[in-house]
């Protein structure tokens, strides 16, 4: 059975910088398998799509990240990673990593995951 388990998450003052961890267990090479993404979900609104990887390393950013988050992976230890720079209170949310057996693309649209992690909260204090 596969799970995603993210970890990272905490409270930081705006402008500061969080990184985010996705650690992906039950099906062995999963990252580099299937295609990989970031979502967050703020008190009261829907969950939006924040980062999105493909198997070939290509990325998509939703635009109010452009420039200051970046998603990675490391295929050897099977983790998807968000590094959150100059963050603000508008940032703050449950942030979650999804993967989906349909690639290639980076899609942002969160019907099109087929697995989610529990997620990790992030605040972000101005």
């Amino acid at each position: 059975q596969v799970q995603l388990v993210e970890s990272g998450g905490g409270s930081v003052q705006a402008g500061g910088s969080l990184g985010l961890s996705c650690e992906a267990s039950g099906s062995r090479y999963m990252i580099s398998r299937y295609c990989m993404g970031w979502f967050r979900q703020a008190p009261g609104k829907e969950r939006e799509g924040v980062a999105a990887i493909d198997r070939d390393g290509n990325t998509n950013y939703a635009d109010s990240v452009k420039g200051r988050f970046t998603i990675s992976q490391d295929n050897a230890k099977n983790t998807l990673y968000l590094q959150m720079n100059s963050l603000s209170p508008e940032d703050t949310g449950m942030y979650y990593c999804a993967a989906r057996f349909l690639c290639p693309g980076t899609t942002l649209r969160r019907e099109l995951y087929n697995y989610w992690g529990q997620g990790t909260q992030v605040t972000v204090s101005s």
